[in-house]
């Protein structure tokens, strides 16, 4: 059968030579070339050579983070019948549906004769020559506590729970049982996102970096996803950091800072809603700007959430205002808080004809879009404010608001911004009557 040195020298022959050789192989060491990973992969998606204990693997999506990281374990496999591997995934759901199940996770990259024992139940993978790796969720930090491996691979750590540093403490319950062999080793790979552990990573001096993007695996991805991509992110903030691979950092004096908006992340709201309002910023023409649309929830324990992100673009007002008649009917709203600036009669109007039936509030800027939004990044400070889920879009404009001077966050206008603190401030800002008891 073909072996791992027989296929690298082959590797090193001339073509005519080699085609020679493979005439001449049987059928089984033929099919073992599938699975021979230094055959097709490319050059940064091999390990780097050296002494080295952490390698983090940060690019864009599709670039083939999941194969490398399979192929690395199914390497170590290979050479280390011992081995004890720790598999952590943002969650257990995530590890085992990707890592290890997914089209290019373990199993999948496998030859069938080579192939694991899954025992879902144990979240154990034990391999012919008798390594093992065992599947752990980076949401119960504990779970780490105590274990000890020989390797890990931890995948999209930046997509790890930060809430209670529950991220950075997995990782350090990870490090401090990766103790056993000669020369332990962890790979992380993730697209980047500027959360408090990635950052960590980046600032030590001993970590072995790889880059790269979306791009770069061009060969492998159909050409209309790649299309579609550029047309419809371009080089804004979210194409960067997602296609690009890029960290996004915080620009100097934000109102908002990355980390403040991962310390606010929940993956689900932990408190049920009491009221729910949506933020409208209205754009001045369908030609213009975005009809921000943000749905925020006050919830039973005094925090507000951001929940929902229904901004529709190029929109006109009657189609803008048909997305927040959707998003209130949807959300069961409360109340909808609405920019009046660009002409309050005419939004009220727009509104209504949207069949809109609850309270509209028509607010008029009397400050800047800055110093308005100020008093709600201070929420964000005092921890009164969460975001449940993801919302790179929004995200990435509050990033852009900038102490004492103007925007500088993707295109013209912070238009979910401005509806998200509109809806804020509603929330948590507004001076509200104190209930009193009537006589009778």
């Amino acid at each position: 059968m073909a072996n791992n040195a027989l296929l690298d020298w082959l590797m090193e022959q001339p073509e005519a030579e080699r085609h020679a050789h493979l005439r001449q192989m049987d059928e089984i060491e033929v099919a073992e070339l599938r699975y021979h990973w230094r055959l097709w992969a490319r050059k940064e998606q091999l390990p780097p050579e050296g002494d080295w204990q952490v390698w983090l693997v940060m690019a864009g999506r599709g670039f083939g983070k999941t194969r490398l990281g399979a192929e690395w374990v199914r390497d170590v496999v290979q050479r280390h019948p011992d081995a004890r591997i720790a598999l952590v995934g943002a969650s257990l759901g995530d590890a085992r549906a990707v890592m290890v199940e997914g089209e290019s996770g373990l199993l999948a990259c496998c030859s069938p004769r080579r192939r694991p024992r899954f025992e879902p139940s144990l979240r154990r993978l034990t391999w012919p020559n008798g390594a093992q790796a065992t599947i752990y969720s980076a949401g119960e930090p504990e779970s780490l506590r105590g274990p000890q491996h020989s390797h890990a691979w931890c995948d999209e750590i930046a997509k790890w729970d930060n809430s209670g540093q529950r991220a950075e403490q997995a990782w350090n319950n990870l490090l401090m049982g990766l103790r056993l062999g000669e020369k332990p080793q962890a790979l992380a790979t993730t697209t980047p996102r500027a959360v408090p552990l990635l950052q960590r990573l980046l600032a030590d001096d001993s970590l072995v970096q790889t880059r790269g993007r979306t791009q770069d695996n061009q060969s492998n991805l159909p050409a209309r996803f790649l299309r579609d991509m550029q047309r419809s992110f371009g080089r804004s903030a979210l194409a960067r950091q997602e296609l690009e691979g890029e960290l996004l950092l915080d620009i100097e004096g934000a109102l908002w800072t990355r980390s403040m908006l991962e310390a606010a992340r929940e993956p689900v709201a932990s408190a049920d809603p009491v009221r729910t309002v949506i933020g409208v910023d209205p754009p001045a023409s369908a030609q213009g700007d975005a009809c921000g649309i943000v749905v925020v929830q006050l919830g039973t324990d005094g925090l507000a959430r951001v929940v929902a992100d229904a901004t529709v673009q190029r929109a006109s007002p009657e189609k803008w205002a048909r997305a927040v008649a959707a998003t209130a009917a949807a959300w069961n709203a409360d109340r909808v808080v609405a920019e009046a600036n660009q002409g309050g009669a005419m939004v009220e109007s727009v509104l209504r004809a949207a069949h809109i039936a609850l309270p509209i509030r028509l607010v008029h800027a009397s400050h800047g879009k800055v110093a308005r939004a100020e008093p709600v990044a201070a929420l964000y400070e005092t921890g009164r404010v969460r975001h449940v889920g993801a919302f790179p879009a929004l995200e990435d404009q509050l990033c852009g608001l900038v102490a004492g001077g103007s925007y500088q966050g993707p295109g013209r206008s912070p238009d979910r911004a401005d509806a998200a603190v509109w809806a804020l401030t509603e929330l948590m800002l507004s001076a509200r009557a104190a209930p009193r008891l009537r006589e009778f």
